[in-house]
């Protein structure tokens, strides 16, 4: 394993930390330099085997190695009371299971047959990526109030997987939206219902 020093936790690195062997991967990252103190890296956290996600300030002098982790694609099948079930891509006999805890948040956008990739570390899988951006179908959206679209606001929309997602008014019952499955957010509209 190499060693990893505080300012080379960039966005996306996986690691772990001293006396603490669970893998952790970036999500967000900023270099912060106080006025008579040390530098301190102010990182976001996801604990891969958790799926918790924690702020973190990572300090010169502290020990991080990086993680051995193998990234094997994966398809997401369904899920059955909690447990989320894929199987690995050319390999549908090889399936495993994560739990909604471990998937958090972003388990709210998986549908069947979406290709993700999945963290294996050791001989199990621990948790899975999806992609960034994912197309979903509208399937509940309140009308637009003539008169509401002047001030640009938003609506409350449901997808095809159960997730809400605020949209811009002009969004429909059957329109297909672009995703960001690690915001929660509308990106844009992709395909206007017939």
């Amino acid at each position: 394993m190499a060693r990893l020093a505080y300012d080379e936790l960039k966005i996306g690195t996986i690691f772990t930390k001293e006396n603490d062997l669970d893998p952790y991967e970036v999500k967000d990252y900023a270099f912060v330099r106080m006025q008579q103190r040390k530098p301190v890296a102010q990182i976001k956290i996801k604990n891969l085997i958790s799926g918790k996600v924690q702020e973190y300030s990572a300090h010169p002098g502290e020990n991080f190695e990086e993680a051995a982790i193998d990234m094997v694609p994966a398809t997401f099948i369904y899920e059955s009371k909690g447990q989320y079930w894929f199987n690995e891509s050319g390999n549908p006999k090889n399936r495993f299971f994560l739990t909604q805890e471990a998937l958090g948040e972003e388990r709210m956008f998986l549908k069947a047959n979406t290709e993700i990739k999945s963290f294996k570390y050791g001989e199990k899988i621990i948790n899975v990526e999806l992609p960034v951006k994912m197309d979903l179908k509208i399937t509940e959206a309140p009308p637009a109030i003539k008169g509401d679209t002047a001030q640009g606001g938003t609506k409350t929309a449901v997808l095809e997987t159960g997730a809400k997602v605020n949209v811009p008014l002009f969004i429909n019952e059957g329109d297909i939206i672009r995703v960001n499955t690690q915001t929660g957010q509308y990106v844009e509209r992709v395909d206007k219902s017939k």
